[in-house]
């Protein structure tokens, strides 16, 4: 009997030459290949996945346990294997439940914190929380990875809505990054949040003690203008801040899953304890759909789908994110850690070597500007670069509709392009109309043949709100907890990022000149000998 996995490749070898255009020929597939959830719109259709197709994906799901493992993560079990740990990022924005974890309810300290952010965000956009120089006009976050990329991308998103402190991000241990972020602030009006759970992270300690100095010019106290993220009591102590500035949460909240609590601070402060209420509300409603949908009806399990068959089945190697929505610029960048440091492993859960490839290469740039950046090479390059598109139905200014109706065209327009395509004998007619004859007209006709055929979803909304980026954020979560469970892997540890971090320790004092090169390969030797001149 062929498995799941053969059946689907052995379906993709039967479709493959198939142009997806002619999917629609007998109507309705529009239709058929869409599902919706809360005003959430996905569109599928743009694929090579027929009804055979999605039959075989979605028993691929069932056959893998999903609902089993999706159940199991909800209710507190500790699906994070290699650490041990429960896996309940969705606990921080369901604060109504109860899950309980080695045999204690979780939820009373949640709600407790959550109340505390609250009202620490009120007290600063009240003008209650002071700095030396009165009310907070300023907040940066110094974190990196989840601790940053999350409300960062954030806080963009969601500006329309910010009426609080501007919310400012260092991440890079680069010192170019922390002084073009505090050059243009003044030090007494601002408040600083150092978010590291362990309050270890080299680059934020290094970037934490720089703002500190950098305070330090005006502030007489210093650490009474900082906040922190950690779950590190003793050391945020000794670095001067307040137990009541500290917002700590459990380790069963991974990094780039954590900007729903505390992580989240920044961005309360900026758009407010209300407005992140409803971001949370938002997320837990794609939890609940995503628990109680059918399968072939779920967004988040369509969605992680459509990846598979593309990356696993059709072996497309990398996926563009493409939001046609300036404020989600930094979603590519979000999506590039949650689903490539999630998913991007080489074994299964028991240790082995995974018989395919694991998660794609994630990578994008809002609408319109890649079009006349990469789109080149996803219309006529020689690889297939399934794309996801994502576009909201009304903007926040409606003063420039006029604007916003182009934006949607272009949207539009470029998912039909790229299945659509151009073939030669339609670049020849162009040409003929040019005037073009022979050899020229054959020369340049093969220059303006688009292939087609390159598949593409939609996702759709009425307008990016708080509660809207919840839903979005949410479904990407899921997305990839589905396709780690159907790929066997475990997304929630990142081992991965450990090796470059202790060599660089290792280097550190080598770089200084205290100590001498001990192990390390001629380049690296060599580099670190020129860099000490």
């Amino acid at each position: 009997m062929k498995s799941h996995w053969d059946a689907l490749k052995d379906h993709h070898a039967a479709v493959e030459g198939r142009r997806i255009l002619d999917l629609f020929a007998e109507g309705g597939r529009a239709d058929d290949f869409t599902a919706v959830a809360d005003g959430m719109r996905l569109d599928y259709s743009k694929t090579n996945i027929d009804a055979r197709g999605r039959d075989l994906l979605l028993a691929l799901a069932e056959a893998a346990g999903v609902a089993a493992k999706r159940e199991a993560m909800f209710a507190g079990a500790k699906i994070n294997e290699t650490e041990g740990r429960a896996v309940l990022h969705t606990a921080l924005r369901n604060l109504s439940a109860s899950v309980i974890v080695d045999g204690r309810d979780v939820m009373p300290e949640v709600r407790a914190t959550h109340e505390r952010l609250k009202s620490f965000a009120a007290d600063v956009r009240a003008g209650r929380f002071t700095g030396q120089g009165g009310a907070i006009t300023d907040v940066v976050n110094i974190g990196i990875g989840g601790s940053d990329l999350g409300p960062a991308m954030a806080a963009i998103a969601l500006s329309p809505f910010a009426d609080g402190p501007r919310a400012h991000f260092v991440s890079n241990v680069d010192g170019a990054h922390i002084a073009d972020v505090l050059a243009p602030l003044n030090p007494e009006t601002t408040l600083v949040i150092v978010a590291s759970k362990t309050f270890t992270t080299i680059e934020t300690m290094t970037n934490a003690e720089s703002a500190r100095t950098w305070m330090a010019t005006k502030v007489a106290n210093p650490a009474a203008q900082f906040a922190a993220v950690s779950t590190a009591a003793d050391k945020t102590a000794a670095f001067g801040i307040a137990a009541e500035r500290v917002f700590g949460f459990e380790d069963w909240v991974g990094g780039r899953y954590s900007m729903w609590g505390p992580i989240g601070l920044a961005l309360m402060l900026a758009i407010g304890p209300e407005a992140f209420d409803d971001f949370l509300a938002g997320g837990a409603a794609m939890d609940a759909h995503f628990r109680s949908a059918p399968f072939g009806q779920n967004l988040p399990v369509l969605l992680a789908l459509v990846g598979i068959w593309h990356n696993q089945i059709c072996g497309h190697a990398s996926r563009a994110v493409l939001p046609y929505d300036q404020r989600l610029a930094r979603l590519p960048a979000y999506l590039q850690q949650l689903e490539m440091e999630s998913n991007g492993k080489r074994v299964a859960m028991d240790g082995s070597d995974l018989p395919y490839h694991s998660g794609p290469v994630v990578w994008g740039e809002p609408g319109t500007n890649g079009q006349h950046a990469f789109y080149q090479l996803i219309h006529q390059g020689t690889r297939v670069v399934p794309c996801e598109f994502l576009i909201a139905r009304r903007g926040h200014e409606p003063h420039l509709a006029h604007q916003h109706l182009l934006l949607v065209a272009n949207c539009f327009a470029q998912s039909e392009a790229l299945m659509r395509g151009r073939s030669l004998e339609e670049a020849r007619a162009i040409m003929a109309r040019k005037g073009l004859t022979g050899a020229e007209l054959e020369r340049q006709a093969r220059h303006r043949v688009f292939p087609g055929n390159r598949p593409s979803t939609t996702l759709g909304y009425e307008q990016l709100t708080p509660f809207v980026l919840g839903q979005i954020i949410a479904l990407y979560e899921h997305r990839v907890f589905v396709e780690g469970v159907i790929l066997g892997i475990n997304s929630y540890d990142q081992w991965g990022v450990e090796l470059g971090k202790e060599l660089a320790l290792a280097l550190q004092p080598v770089l200084e000149g205290g100590a001498s090169p001990d192990g390390q390969d001629g380049s690296t030797a060599a580099l670190a000998a020129w860099f000490r001149g």
